[in-house]
């Protein structure tokens, strides 16, 4: 089971991922690109943590603005 989710979190790459992630706050993302995400953020703590991080920023900003 193991592997299988290691190989369906990676059908994207830490790199594209953090792209949509970023992108995500311009525009809503694909059904497709979503997907992909999601699989990935499943098996990948790097990435769980920087999506941490951009949610911190925008709360943050978000704030900032009020």
């Amino acid at each position: 089971m193991k592997l299988l989710d290691q190989a369906i979190g990676h059908v994207a790459s830490c790199k594209h991922v953090s792209h949509l992630l970023s992108q995500a706050e311009e525009r809503p993302l694909t059904t497709f690109e979503g997907l992909k995400v999601r699989w990935h953020l499943a098996v990948c703590d790097m990435c769980r943590a920087f999506e941490s991080q951009l949610r911190t920023l925008r709360e943050a900003m978000r704030r900032f603005r009020q």
